[in-house]
């Protein structure tokens, strides 16, 4: 018998409604989970602009309320993560480690925004009487969402804040794993932060778990530089929106760092202008990291490269779900990586418009739906 839910569906043109959908009894190797919490971030808002209807959210954490015959290690009650960079660990890339770029399964590198193997059957999720597919493959603005059990990470339920495990999802994971997997930060070095939305919060937490003796956050908000001391920055600095390419930051920054330049720096701004200005922050043979997801085509002064430099883009931050999510959710309990309080503020489902208004306005450093 279909089950009932309410979701938030984008129409493709720039506006969302709240629907009802109906949810197909998961297959055997699918799970329904009741969403407890998602959170929020830009490419949500993006996905009104898809072109095509879409149930909304790839952020979320929830519990599980019905199991597929094949799968034997999920209980119903059992509190999960959702992850969108569904492994399939049978391809290259599955195989070379490279979990978040699964050449089967990932809705960014196989089938863009739409079906690819990791989707639950896509039948399985019915708007007005149609098939409707869900964003990321998961759709978690929704009470209830039917995934692929690759798609769901447990974790230890008793008290969990659901909002705070939510947001591992994505925000977390990519700026944290930007950090300790893709730069492999060396404790005790330098570090530049480029823009402290939820990524880059998440970079200077990385940084700060890893051992990085300066941290330097950059934002041309003065509010989110404060904020970004809370997450574990040793130093700010105010930019000016006119310093084209941060140019002048870069040798500001130099000069506070013993005139060298930092050994890392990450940029999480999402603004194209920036994606070369990492490296000008960086010392001869240092590593720049490109952590917010930038894919218009730029321009860039290759002297920015020399000498040896290192430039990294990663996806996720090379993210492998069953490894990594543990791991961050124990740097949580122990008090080390701070979610609870990068969760700004929470909303209903019916409040997503002001959601969306809070973070357009870089009012949060996280905004969570919660169920």
């Amino acid at each position: 018998m279909p089950l009932l839910t309410r979701a938030a569906v984008a129409d493709g043109a720039g506006g969302f409604t709240i629907e009802s959908l109906e949810l197909a009894d998961p297959r055997p190797d699918e799970v329904i989970v009741k969403m407890k919490a998602a959170g929020l971030c830009h490419t949500d808002h993006d996905s009104l602009s898809w072109g095509k209807p879409i149930v909304m959210g790839h952020e979320g954490a929830g519990v599980v309320q019905q199991i597929g015959a094949d799968i034997a290690d999920l209980k119903v009650g059992n509190a999960v993560i959702l992850n969108w960079a569904t492994p399939c660990m049978r391809c290259f890339q599955c195989q070379e480690g490279n979990q978040h770029i699964c050449e089967q399964n990932s809705p960014v590198v196989a089938g863009g925004n739409g079906y690819t193997p990791g989707h639950a059957h896509l039948e399985g999720t019915v708007l007005n009487g149609k098939p409707i597919e869900r964003s990321f493959n998961l759709g978690t603005l929704s009470e209830y969402v039917l995934v692929k059990r690759s798609a769901l990470v447990r974790t230890e339920g008793e008290g969990l804040n659901f909002a705070a495990a939510a947001i591992v999802s994505c925000g977390v994971m990519t700026g944290y794993g930007s950090v300790v997997n893709a730069a492999q930060l060396r404790a005790g070095s330098s570090a530049v932060v480029l823009g402290c939305g939820g990524v880059g919060l998440n970079v200077i937490q990385g940084c700060r778990v890893a051992g990085a003796g300066r941290i330097v956050a950059v934002d041309v908000n003065e509010g989110k530089l404060e904020l970004a001391k809370q997450f574990g920055a040793t130093d700010t600095y105010l930019a000016r929106r006119e310093d084209t390419g941060l140019l002048d930051a870069a040798e500001a920054i130099k000069e506070m760092l013993g005139g060298r330049g930092a050994d890392y720096a990450f940029e999480c701004t999402a603004i194209p202008e920036l994606g070369a200005a990492p490296l000008a922050m960086v010392r001869n043979a240092g590593v720049a990291v490109q952590a917010s997801g930038i894919e218009q085509e730029i321009t860039v002064d290759m002297r920015l490269f020399e000498w040896d430099k290192t430039y990294v883009n990663p996806l996720y931050g090379k993210c492998r779900p069953q490894i990594d999510f543990p791991k961050i959710m124990q740097l949580y309990r122990n008090g080390d990586l701070l979610l609870d309080e990068m969760v700004t503020r929470t909303y209903s489902l019916e409040e997503l418009g002001w959601a969306f208004e809070d973070l357009l306005g870089g009012r949060n450093a996280k905004g969570v739906v919660v169920f």
